[in-house]
């Protein structure tokens, strides 16, 4: 009995506390009114109007914080070949979006997915599979579209910033650039080996490197991660071109628009060009904000945001700051905060339903054992 219990009680999502939605938003909040506070200017804002323009391009990127989320949903009604349909798959889209948006942005919610997706009717080998194949396509995305956009912008428009000295390059944005595309890149080759070539190989190298010293008490984490990448080549390795080509068409229409919505926010208000350059900047804010250590990247995100793309906000100097930040909020308000509001309304009903007849049932079992 005891050991059953422990088994329960150890299932991640049981660890997720709704209440912690709150921490990211006072985090995000506290940093916003932080950095309105030092250089706050009421008279910015008499320089933004509202109009029906504005009104068409919030609209806009609603819709495309909307295809984000279809993107993610149609790949995982690919990837589950079907035994997921719309419904239960934007369901579990959802509660996954929540897990992200109160868990440090390193730390993610890939961990309890492989929960939402087991629970929602597949094994939890074939879970596991699925879980490991998005993250698969999602560093398949950054890959392949940040040199190319790299190349169409030119890295000294990508990585000069107005706010430099002398208006030069940031060197700490090309270095954060060059580690995490670097970082990514092995991440992607390594799948792409242990998936389709020799994945027991590959768990015998990652088991190899996790018995170093320094690594050492992550070791089961890795075996489990090893294990994971067997079971997905053993899923997904003689899926046809179909297949695929559906997968990763639904991973980057999702990147896509998510990367989109800025720039129709900067439409809303202003007359932006550049848009190639806003879009190609956001892929090197997105390589930041994994090292956030705040739920979501909050508060970071909004100071990256203030730094990266005001360059693109035409207003004089005395106002950019109150009115990047201004915009920061907006993009936050629609791209992250929804995430917060869906889950604290999803999560508690969906543990209600599969872990509450679950441990019913375990009730019964105990009761007839005795």
């Amino acid at each position: 009995m005891p050991k059953r219990k422990r088994h329960y009680s150890e299932n991640p999502a049981r660890r997720i506390k709704v209440g912690t939605a709150i921490i990211p938003v006072i985090i995000g909040l506290g940093v916003v009114f932080l950095m309105l506070f030092r250089e706050f200017n009421p008279q910015a804002f008499l320089q933004i109007s509202f109009t029906w323009r504005s009104f068409f391009w919030i609209l806009v990127a609603a819709l495309l914080m909307a295809g984000r989320d279809m993107g993610y949903t149609f790949r995982l009604m690919t990837l589950s070949e079907g035994k997921f349909k719309f419904w239960k798959a934007f369901r579990v889209i959802m509660l996954w979006e929540f897990t992200s948006a109160i868990t440090p942005s390193a730390v993610g919610g890939t961990s309890v997915a492989v929960v939402y997706v087991n629970k929602e009717g597949l094994t939890v080998g074939r879970s596991s599979a699925v879980v490991m194949i998005t993250s698969f396509l999602d560093e398949l995305y950054f890959v392949v579209m940040f040199p190319i956009l790299v190349l169409l912008t030119g890295p000294h428009e990508l990585f000069t910033l107005a706010s430099s000295p002398a208006g030069g390059m940031a060197k700490d944005l090309i270095i954060f650039s060059i580690v995490g595309y670097s970082l990514k890149l092995v991440w992607v080759l390594g799948l792409s080996y242990g998936l389709f070539i020799n994945p027991r190989g590959l768990k015998w190298l990652i088991m190899m490197i996790f018995k170093l010293p320094l690594l050492r008490r992550w070791k089961q984490g890795a075996n489990k991660a090893g294990s994971d990448i067997i079971t997905s080549s053993e899923e997904f390795k003689k899926k046809p071109f179909s297949f695929w080509a559906k997968a990763v068409a639904s991973s980057f229409l999702s990147w896509s628009s998510r990367f989109l919505v800025i720039n129709a926010l900067l439409l809303a208000f202003f007359d932006v060009n550049h848009h190639l350059l806003i879009f190609t900047r956001q892929l090197v804010m997105w390589i930041i904000m994994l090292v956030s250590p705040t739920p979501g990247g909050s508060g970071f995100a909004e100071f990256v945001f203030t730094r990266y793309l005001s360059d693109f906000i035409p207003v004089g100097a005395e106002s950019l700051t109150s009115i990047a930040v201004g915009m920061a909020m907006l993009w936050r308000l629609i791209s992250y905060y929804p995430y917060l509001f869906i889950g604290a309304i999803v999560f508690p009903r969906w543990v209600r339903k599969k872990f509450g007849r679950e441990k019913g049932h375990r009730s019964r079992e105990i009761a007839t054992t005795k």
